[in-house]
């Protein structure tokens, strides 16, 4: 059974209004650790942007002031799921009583946006990047006729003369030594292999300089709209039945004793407590 929930039971009713509570307490929080900051990040084309963003590391310290504080309930820690862009940080956290099991799922949802950082450097590796490629491509139409000719030459010197494609893929997959040499021979012909490595040293000298920045809207979703990729924080609270390792969440309220009902409202009192410091 999901709480909150519209049960009209006398015990279900009370710990909706308990969960309401922990859902309020919970928004507000979401909503003070993931106040963003402004800040100034760069486009590919040297093009200044104003962004915001909050800081997940804050998140990850309120979930886990959640679980430290709550020795009666527990958890395996905190969880993080990413898909693409969207991401998503959460805890779950249970505690059991008799043979009823009370668990409660914590998640925050948001985006992960990439930028440049600030930094005058990215025009100049553009800059350096697009001389470096269209080099490139007119060494490597200039030397194709040469590169074919030392194949040639020294596969000729080899005894691999006069061999169709598929049978000379078949010897320079066999004699990977061969391959090695072509390929040494036909680096020292040109600067291609200098420019290649010149060309992706930059590449990860720009990838050094990306930032992500996060972004998300604090404000109560359900499953649903966490699925479909929407941003937001999710609160609830799961009351099923356990026994032999199964659990079944169509709950009698009428069966569970007085002496359980109370238990499980001081452990949901517990989150509330915590929630208040």
């Amino acid at each position: 059974m999901q709480i909150p929930s519209n049960n009209p039971d006398f015990f279900i009713k009370s710990m909706t209004e308990k969960c309401e509570e922990i859902r309020t307490l919970f928004l507000e929080h979401v909503k003070t650790v993931t106040k963003t900051k402004p800040l100034k990040v760069m486009l590919g084309d040297g093009t200044v942007l104003d962004q915001e963003s909050f800081d997940p590391t804050l998140v990850r310290q309120f979930y886990d002031r959640i679980i430290r504080n709550l020795s009666s309930w527990k958890s395996e820690g905190i969880s993080n799921s990413t898909d693409q862009d969207l991401r998503r940080v959460f805890i779950k956290f249970e505690t059991k009583e008799d043979n009823y099991a009370l668990s409660c799922h914590m998640s925050l949802q948001y985006h992960a946006l990439l930028f440049y950082k600030l930094d005058h450097r990215i025009i100049e590796i553009q800059k350096e990047l697009s001389e470096i490629i269209d080099k490139i491509k007119g060494l490597e139409g200039q030397t194709a006729p040469e590169s074919d000719k030392i194949i040639q030459e020294m596969l000729k010197k080899k005894g691999f003369e006069n061999m169709d494609h598929q049978k000379l893929f078949e010897v320079l997959f066999e004699h990977n030594d061969l391959t090695q040499e072509l390929l040494k021979s036909l680096s020292s012909q040109s600067e291609i292999t200098h420019l290649i490595t010149k060309r992706d040293d930059l590449f990860k000298e720009l990838d050094n300089m990306l930032i992500e920045i996060y972004h998300t809207t604090p404000v109560l979703i359900d499953e649903i709209r966490m699925i479909g990729a929407e941003e937001g924080c999710l609160c609830n609270f799961n009351l099923e039945y356990s026994k032999n390792n199964s659990r079944d969440g169509n709950i009698t309220p009428s069966r569970i004793s007085n002496k359980t009902k109370e238990s499980l409202q001081k452990k949901i009192n517990d989150v509330i407590e915590v929630l208040k410091i």
